[in-house]
Formats: structure tokens, C-alpha cells, sequence
């Protein structure tokens, strides 16, 4: 038997996913700076001051998308690390890289969303660090797993950049070396440069459409040779 607190917050939750989901389509259309509570309320059939119920403010709603943006993102990392089973790291390195690209092309405007230009006006919360750290976690792990079992190649880190090298290990991926902290910031950057590049247009007269997808997953093994991953 359903309780009246349990109806009220199934309720709560189906109009909460209904500002999402209109938010989402008005990003598409307009993007993040354009965004408008009023609008959303407007285009849901709602009054103003009921939508403030559940997102107090524009910055609120668009912590909310984030959060759900990372976490899908997270999620396709995830799933594409387990679904590798048993698979060498650098491989399993290559299928998650590959999966975060899939996401952005079937999500692009959420990844716009995340890895775009910032929104005028708007500060992410701390809130907003934990999903956004979990596809760099899947990373970590598959680099942490090489380090414990077969080794890692290490890139030796000029001296004037030593002392930040070993900030970043302890700070970012403690146990590991400070080279393969280093390598690691490096193909970070790289990976969403590359997802960046193809999913706004920067390929364009570079790399051949239908190539697209072989070139990436080339990158992205060369990104896994970067980091000290071993091709068996």
C-alpha cells in the first residue's frame, strides 16, 4: 500500500525529471546561458513560484544537469571498464577512452554542458567534483592495477617540474609515481581535447569523417602508451 508521504515524493520526483528533461531540450535549443527558469516553467505549464519549489534558482537547475551529466558519463565508463572483463589494461584503457567518446556524440550538448565554454555567471559547487571525477577514477584504477602487476613505463619528469609532479601523486593518485601522475593530468586533457575537437567541428578538413573512429581509438592508445600502459 502506497503511503502518502511515498505518493508525495514519486510525485516530487516525476516533476523534478520533467524540469530536467525540458531544461536538457532548452539547452539543445538555446544553450546553458540562455537557460531561464521562467522559461521552463512556462513551456511545462507551470507558474513560476511552483518551479522555485524544487530548483530555488537557475544556478540550482544547472548544478542538478551537471551532476546528472557527470554521472551519466561516469556511468558509460563503467560499464564499458566492466564489460572488458578480464582484458589487458591498456585495452581496457583504449574501451573506456572509447566510451567517452561515444557518450559525448550521443550526448553532445550535455557534454557542452560540462567540457564547453563556462556559463557566464555561474560557479560549480563542490558538489559537482565527485561525479565528475569518475571517469578519471576508472582511468586511475586500470593505471593502478598495471603498476601492482606488470609495471608501468615512466616518463622521467624534467627537474624544475619535480616538486608539482609529487604534489599532483599524492594529491591526485596517491601510491602512484609522480611520473605517472604527470602522464596521467596529461592524457586527461588530451582524451577530452580529442572528444572536443570532433564533436565541435575542429576535425573538419584534418581528419576524414569516416575515419573518425579509428583515429580515435589510435589516440587512444597512444594516450595509453603515454601514461606507461604496455601493449601485450
Amino acid at each position: 500500500m502506497t503511503t502518502p508521504q511515498g505518493a508525495r515524493a514519486r510525485a516530487r520526483m516525476e516533476v523534478t525529471t520533467a524540469i530536467k528533461d525540458e531544461a536538457r531540450r532548452q539547452l539543445a535549443a538555446d544553450g546553458a546561458a540562455k537557460l531561464s527558469l521562467r522559461a521552463v516553467a512556462r513551456e511545462l505549464g507551470m507558474v513560476s513560484s511552483a518551479l522555485y519549489r524544487y530548483f530555488p534558482s537557475r544556478d540550482d537547475l544547472l548544478t542538478a544537469l551537471i551532476i546528472d551529466a557527470y554521472d551519466s558519463l561516469g556511468e558509460a565508463a563503467d560499464a564499458a571498464h566492466a564489460a572488458a572483463g578480464g582484458a589487458a589494461p591498456a585495452h581496457r584503457w583504449v574501451l573506456v577512452c572509447e566510451a567517452v567518446r561515444g557518450w559525448a556524440l550521443t550526448h553532445p550538448h550535455e557534454y557542452a554542458l560540462i567540457y564547453g565554454s563556462p556559463v557566464p555567471g555561474y560557479s560549480a559547487p563542490d558538489t559537482t567534483i565527485p561525479p565528475a571525477a569518475r571517469v578519471g577514477l576508472v582511468l586511475v584504477g586500470i593505471l593502478r592495477e598495471a603498476f601492482e602487476g606488470r609495471g608501468l613505463a615512466r616518463t622521467p619528469v624534467l627537474a624544475e617540474l619535480a616538486p608539482e609532479a609529487r604534489r599532483m601523486a599524492d594529491e591526485l593518485v596517491p601510491g602512484l609515481p609522480p611520473e605517472v601522475a604527470v602522464a596521467m593530468a596529461a592524457a586527461w586533457a588530451q582524451l577530452f581535447g580529442l572528444v572536443g575537437f570532433e564533436l565541435f567541428g575542429q576535425f573538419k578538413g584534418i581528419v576524414a569523417e569516416a575515419e573518425r573512429e579509428r583515429f580515435f581509438r589510435h589516440a587512444a592508445a597512444q594516450l595509453a602508451h603515454g601514461v606507461g600502459l604496455v601493449f601485450p
